[in-house]
């Protein structure tokens, strides 16, 4: 644990020259409750996000930081991140500036947002929900609370996804009930492992998804499995899109992402 603190830390004494800092799982066990989703971590308090950056990470939650309006906008843009915990008082531009521009754009609206701010009193968190904010949480806070609250909204933003019987992006429409998929209404042919990929991918556009992650999900990490059966299956998934064969991105050295379009979900 001690080494996981300096690592930490040094990451944050770097980030303050830089936009960004990644921080990696921390125990298998306690991976389980962040299921390696990632959270941007936007405070101009090094202390504070060094603070939630570590119990997240601690939790199995990948964290990348941003440390004022505009970087946290680069950030989303660059990695599209499963969920932001921002300040409202930021340098560059403020937090409700950040969050209204996250919410106009198609790409990253769909993300869902925790408040964490020092603006305590009742007409400050209203405004922040009426912003568009998923949930409020003031400062000093408790970092178990913090991060309970974080999966509790990111368990009700699968269940929203998986419920939609279909799902449509840009041309391509899944129907998850029939395992049927069409693309500019032309029906495509998918082996099961297709079918499943491509749903996964679909189900968290917008999100980049690690070759492990979809080894996880798709393969179940099978130990024969290899981080190529991932490139191949989205090799021959993209051949038989087609038209919609450029909704699935390559994101070099890490994995791959569908991207959202006006007409998705």
């Amino acid at each position: 644990m001690g080494e996981y603190v300096r690592v930490v830390h040094e990451g944050f004494s770097s980030s303050r020259a830089s936009s960004a800092t990644r921080f990696g799982y921390a125990s298998s066990a306690a991976a389980a409750l962040g299921a390696g989703e990632r959270v941007l971590v936007v405070d101009d308090e090094p202390d504070i996000t060094a603070l939630v950056a570590y119990h997240l990470a601690k939790n199995g939650f990948r964290v990348s930081t941003a440390g004022s309006g505009p970087d946290a906008l680069r950030s989303v843009s660059d990695e599209a991140p499963s969920l932001i915990v921002l300040d409202r008082m930021l340098p560059g531009m403020t937090g409700d500036e950040v969050l209204a521009t996250i919410r106009a754009d198609a790409a990253s609206r769909e993300i869902p947002v925790l408040m964490l701010t020092a603006k305590r009193e009742e007409h400050d968190r209203v405004r922040g929900l009426l912003l568009g904010a998923d949930d409020y949480l003031t400062k000093p806070f408790s970092p178990q609370e913090l991060v309970l609250r974080v999966s509790a909204i990111l368990r009700r933003a699968r269940v929203a996804v998986a419920s939609a019987d279909v799902i449509t992006v840009g041309p391509l429409q899944i129907d998850r009930g029939h395992h049927r998929v069409t693309a500019a209404g032309q029906a495509i042919d998918l082996t099961a492992t297709e079918f499943k990929l491509l749903l996964t991918l679909a189900q968290r556009r917008g999100r980049v998804q690690s070759r492990a992650q979809l080894l996880e999900e798709v393969w179940d990490a099978s130990p024969d499995v290899q981080t190529r059966t991932v490139d191949m299956h989205v090799q021959r998934l993209r051949a038989k899109l087609a038209v919609a064969a450029d909704l699935i991105e390559t994101i070099r050295g890490f994995g791959y992402r569908m991207r959202s379009t006006n007409g998705g979900l």
